[in-house]
């Protein structure tokens, strides 16, 4: 044998346990020899047909882990099922609710609410991160100690039902209900947080600070039970007539109420109309008519379409 074989087996046998070394060592000069024996038979230069043989077994730790049975990849077949499963269902929950919590605490205990959106986002982030690692390691850890898992064998009474054609789709309906809920926190936020100051440097609240012993919790119930459809409908997969006739109801009573206080304005905070000359000037008016407009327009297109795919549904 010359350098070039020694330098190959002493390679495959780097990464092979010192118990195994010397039989694996002597098998593999021994396959080696053959193959280049055979290939000199057939009128081959000698130190070509070594070339392609070592060539033809490939990298020398690819080849002692065939040798020692031991897997190449981080997680192999026999565990990829449930570390996906494991790892899709914890991700899918616990970064949500780690990053809300978070995002709540700043909001309230750190009084910081303009921060509380980021660092939940950074948080739940960094939380994926963590399960992700952890929960890796250990089954890359459970690969490689041979541990049994001891699961149930898999029989067709696992199989779940067919699922249910939708004619709403999870992306819209995560969509309105995200709408639903940034108009629901802006009222309280217009009334603690507001971006328009008055001439001492305090805030105005947009709203008319006196609508929260009257029509404000109106609207505010309308949004969350608005947020109780779109979970319905969803759950049903699609507008049943039940849910047209609810839609058009809650539609009706965010809408008339809005439209009112719009046309008395009786909307807009007093004090912020006093506090804009361009408001006071005929532009509350203006403003009054294009938002009335506006409502009538997103409420009639609403009702329509929710009569359009309830039809298309029940056919």
């Amino acid at each position: 044998m010359t350098s070039l074989t020694d330098r190959y087996v002493a390679a495959t046998l780097r990464t092979v346990p010192a118990p195994r070394r010397a039989e694996i060592a002597d098998e593999l000069r021994a396959s080696i020899k053959d193959m280049i024996e055979g290939r000199a038979a057939a009128g081959q230069d000698a130190d070509a047909a070594e070339r392609e043989v070592l060539t033809e077994l490939g990298h020398p730790d690819r080849l002692a882990a065939r040798y020692v049975d031991r897997p190449l990849q981080l997680i192999g077949p026999a565990y990829y099922l449930v570390w996906q499963s494991l790892l899709r269902r914890l991700l899918t929950v616990i970064p949500a609710v780690v990053g809300v919590v978070v995002g709540v605490l700043k909001a309230t205990v750190g009084d910081e609410p303009e921060a509380a959106v980021g660092a939940g986002i950074v948080v739940a982030f960094q939380t994926g991160v963590q399960i992700a690692f952890w929960v890796t390691l250990s089954f890359a850890v459970l690969e490689r100690t041979r541990t049994p898992l001891t699961l149930p064998e898999w029989s067709p009474d696992q199989l779940a039902e067919a699922p249910v054609e939708r004619d709403v789709k999870l992306s819209d309906t995560c969509a309105s209900i995200a709408f639903l809920l940034i108009t629901l926190a802006f009222l309280p936020w217009q009334h603690l947080r507001s971006w328009v100051s008055d001439t001492d440097g305090r805030g105005l609240p947009l709203l008319d600070p006196a609508l929260w012993t009257s029509w404000l919790p109106v609207l505010a119930v309308v949004l969350v039970l608005s947020i109780g459809l779109e979970l319905v409908k969803y759950r049903l997969g699609g507008w049943t007539w039940p849910l047209v006739g609810l839609n058009a109801l809650l539609n009706l009573a965010f809408a008339v109420p809005l439209i009112w206080l719009l046309a008395t304005e009786r909307l807009l905070n007093p004090d912020l109309v006093d506090r804009f000359e361009w408001l006071r000037e005929g532009g509350l008016e203006m403003v009054g008519r294009v938002t009335i407009v506006v409502v009538v327009v997103i409420t009639v297109w609403d009702v329509v379409d929710s009569v359009v795919k309830a039809r298309r549904h029940t056919r």
